[in-house]
């Protein structure tokens, strides 16, 4: 019989909360301090509400980014492990 691996939900949801949070924290930073990446940031804004490129726009997209990619990991783990024998 093959051995099942669990994913731990609460531990995938942080990873991807976090990896998400930064990358929009940094994107908001760079697009603020060297004009790069804007129209990714004004698209981004669309969907989280306060995101921009500015430092605080970039705090405000990485609570956002954070809570969606936690929601987002979370659900990815509880599915992997509903198909688990």
């Amino acid at each position: 019989m093959a051995e099942t691996h669990k994913c731990d939900v609460l531990a995938l949801g942080l990873a991807i909360g976090i990896l998400l949070a930064a990358y929009v924290f940094l994107l908001g930073i760079t697009a603020w301090l060297f004009d790069w990446g804007t129209v990714i940031v004004e698209a981004t804004s669309s969907v989280y509400i306060g995101y921009s490129a500015t430092f605080i726009g970039s705090i405000i997209g990485a609570v956002w980014a954070f809570v969606d990619g936690f929601i987002g990991g979370v659900v990815i783990a509880w599915v992997y492990n509903k198909f688990q024998r």
